[in-house]
C-alpha cells in the first residue's frame, strides 16, 4: 500500500483579542505569550507523531498565523512557506468589531444557520472561501502526494476545509469547532484518495480541546 498524504491543519495560537473581537485580515495582531507557548506545544505534538516526515509548513500571511507556523517549523526544522489562500476570511465591514456587538446584528444567525448563502458586507462569502481552500488542498494532494504537510490557518478556513473534505454540505461547517493552536489531521490514502479524519481539534488535554 502506498503512503497516504497527511494534511495537518493548525489554527493560530491565542491573541490578546481572541474571543472578543473579529480581527479578520487586519494586520498587526500578534500572539499572546500563551499563544506562543501553545504553538510550541502544537509543534512538539506534530513532531512526536510525524518525526521527520513533514515535507513542508505553509502559513497564512497574517502575523498571528506566521508566528504560530514559525514555532512549529523551528521544531520540525523547516522553513515557513507563505500561502495567501490560507488567509482568514474577509469579514468586510465586520472587521475589527466586538463580537458581543455582532451577536446583536439581525442577520448574524444566518451566518450559522445558512452560511452557504451568506456574504460578509463588502467582504467574502463562505462559498468563495471554500473554493480557495479547496484549490490549495488540490495543490497539496497533487504536489505533496504521499507526504505530510502542515497548513497553519484560521478557524473558519480550517472548518470549511474539513467540512468539504468529508463531503458535507457547506451549511454544516459551523457545527465543527476549531480552538486556538489545535491540530486537525486529514489523511488521503492511495489509491482511492478519499479523506479520512484522523484527528479533530486536538490539543494537549481534553479540557483544552473543548475550551473548558
Amino acid at each position: 500500500m502506498k503512503t497516504p498524504t497527511h494534511i495537518i491543519l493548525v489554527r493560530h495560537g491565542t491573541t490578546p483579542t481572541t474571543g472578543k473581537v473579529l480581527p479578520g485580515r487586519r494586520p498587526g495582531l500578534n500572539l499572546s505569550e500563551k499563544g506562543l507557548d501553545d504553538a510550541k506545544k502544537a509543534g512538539k505534538i506534530i513532531f512526536d507523531a510525524f518525526k521527520n516526515k513533514v515535507a513542508a509548513v505553509y502559513s497564512s500571511p497574517l502575523e498571528r498565523a506566521l508566528q504560530t507556523a514559525e514555532q512549529i517549523a523551528a521544531i520540525l526544522k523547516k522553513e515557513v512557506i507563505i500561502e495567501d489562500k490560507l488567509i482568514e476570511c474577509d469579514f468586510g465591514k465586520y472587521t475589527g468589531r466586538n463580537l458581543k456587538d455582532l451577536y446583536k446584528i439581525k442577520n448574524w444567525d444566518q451566518l450559522h444557520k445558512n452560511p452557504a448563502s451568506f456574504r460578509f458586507p463588502d467582504g467574502e462569502s463562505f462559498l468563495e472561501m471554500e473554493y480557495r481552500m479547496k484549490m490549495f488542498l488540490d495543490y497539496c494532494l497533487e504536489n505533496q502526494r504521499g507526504k505530510s504537510v502542515v497548513l497553519v490557518s484560521h478557524a473558519d478556513p480550517i472548518k470549511i476545509l474539513v467540512n468539504f473534505a468529508l463531503g458535507m454540505h457547506l451549511n454544516c461547517f459551523q457545527r465543527l469547532v476549531i480552538t486556538p493552536a489545535s491540530i486537525t489531521v486529514l489523511s488521503y490514502p492511495e489509491p482511492f484518495g478519499l479523506a479520512q479524519l484522523l484527528a479533530l481539534n486536538l490539543k494537549s488535554s481534553l479540557k483544552e480541546s473543548i475550551g473548558a
